[in-house]
């Protein structure tokens, strides 16, 4: 089984691409959605211990949680601490229920992949890309989102241009759904069959 990490810096089109290969078969880890899970869950109390008041009827208030870290280093690192490894733990178990299931290939939508040296748990992977402008325009359109949490989110992200350089596949997303979703079918016939010759070598 080939594990395929996703990854791409704050409105490059990431969750998109991963419905995309989702809505093909390709089975998806989302991170985010693994954290979302954690908040309302087991980390809660371990978070709402190191930032008191930031959990809400035994969930994680994801605004004000992100107001107490933002801009702090240091709260940002021990968040992180207990965070990533939880979701770490998350995404193995989702890998093996996968491989249990005969998967040819997984998808693993990792926003800091390479924030957090997460390359040695992916086989490939996808960056997706797009423009600085086109990705402004994209992240300040969401809601209460503001230039400076933008700038505060950019700073602590690896640049675009040397994500790119690491890839060993990219798509540019402001070319179009049509055209990321061919290059998506494109790339799962590339890697299913690359899986395969590798069950057999191992066989």
């Amino acid at each position: 089984m080939i594990r395929l990490g996703l990854t791409g810096s704050i409105g490059m089109g990431k969750s998109t691409t991963a419905a995309m290969f989702a809505d093909a078969g390709v089975p998806v880890h989302d991170s985010d959605a693994a954290v979302h899970e954690l908040y309302a869950g087991e980390a809660a109390p371990l978070i709402e211990a190191a930032f008191p008041g930031t959990v809400i009827d035994g969930v994680v208030d994801r605004k004000r949680l992100g107001e107490r870290v933002l801009g702090d280093a240091e709260a940002l690192a021990r968040l992180e601490a207990m965070v990533h490894p939880m979701v770490s733990d998350h995404e193995a178990a989702f890998v093996a229920r996968a491989r249990a299931n005969g998967a040819p290939l997984v998808v693993l939508d990792i926003p800091l992949l390479f924030e957090i040296d997460a390359q040695n748990r992916v086989d490939e992977v996808l960056v997706v890309t797009a423009p600085a402008a086109v990705q402004k325009e994209r992240v300040l359109a969401r809601p209460g989102m503001t230039e400076d949490r933008f700038e505060a989110i950019l700073a602590r992200q690896v640049p675009d241009r040397i994500k790119r350089a690491k890839a060993d596949f990219i798509i540019d997303t402001s070319l179009g759904l049509d055209c990321a979703r061919a290059k998506v079918a494109d790339l799962i016939a590339i890697l299913q069959p690359q899986s395969e010759t590798l069950a057999k070598a191992g066989s």
